[in-house]
């Protein structure tokens, strides 16, 4: 792949216009039983846009016990929020978008202590929040020959959007993922090779192990494209591994962050 050609195929940038917008409940659906998937709808999702397998949108969430949902105002100077309050948020990737009937869907990972999970779980039709974004998204081609994707629960519904849409010669996901949840949840994988690690397997102790089956694989020296996600930490020791141990060019590894081990 020559360097004109190199650049043709590398995953481009783009910014958004910053926008809140406020949104009710309009359905939920219980999905592979580990997550809850509801529908959000609302006039201020007029001129949504996420052109990004992977974009990620700010949540904000009523406060616990007053139910009041706050929002800010955006200036000039940039974002305010009524005397200095700001909502506890959380960073989500919208799974589907209608923009004909202003329709967005989120999948929100079902598990104990989570902010998101604890409201999705008691969330009901009319209920409210606010997003913010997607300030910026980055449109990978579809077509690498070479895909290899690597995710927990946290990372699937970015996964779910993009197993839809591509292809390639080799197609590879590993999933940090108990395999009845995962094979429930991506019950099509449009030709995508996948191995379900099992749940939490997204931890230090299994790192090396992990490392092994990827010293396995045969990497091409072009036309790849690779995705971390996972905890922080983890991702960052991956993505070490594949841009310093295995020569992979950063432009075409992308990893980041879902959450943190505290």
């Amino acid at each position: 792949m020559n360097s004109l050609t190199q650049a043709h195929r590398a995953p481009q940038r783009i910014r958004n216009p910053l926008c809140f917008r406020r949104l009710t409940v309009s359905g939920k659906t219980r999905v592979a039983d580990s997550f809850w998937r509801i529908d959000f709808t609302g006039a201020d999702l007029a001129g949504f846009t996420s052109p990004g397998f992977d974009d990620h949108i700010k949540v904000f969430f009523p406060h616990p016990d007053s139910g009041e949902l706050v929002m800010p105002v955006v200036t000039e100077d940039g974002v305010t929020w009524p005397e200095g309050a700001r909502p506890v948020s959380r960073d989500y990737t919208p799974l589907f978008f209608d923009g004909e009937a202003q329709t967005l869907t989120l999948d929100f990972y079902i598990h104990n202590g989570g902010v998101a999970s604890n409201w999705a779980e008691r969330a009901r039709i009319g209920d409210a929040l606010a997003i913010g974004g997607p300030r910026g998204s980055l449109v990978v081609p579809e077509n690498y020959a070479f895909q290899l994707y690597v995710c927990d629960e946290s990372g699937l519904p970015a996964f779910k959007r993009r197993q839809q849409t591509i292809s390639g010669v080799q197609l590879k996901l590993y999933a940090c993922v108990d395999e009845s949840c995962g094979k429930a949840y991506l019950p099509e994988l449009n030709g995508v090779e996948a191995s379900w690690l099992g749940n939490g397997a997204i931890k230090d102790e299994h790192l090396a192990a992990l490392i092994a089956a990827f010293d396995r694989l045969s990497l091409p020296p072009e036309d790849y494209f690779i995705w971390l996600t996972g905890e922080g930490e983890f991702v960052k020791r991956l993505n070490d591994y594949f841009i310093e141990r295995r020569g992979c060019d950063a432009t075409f590894v992308r990893a980041v962050a879902y959450w943190h081990q505290k």
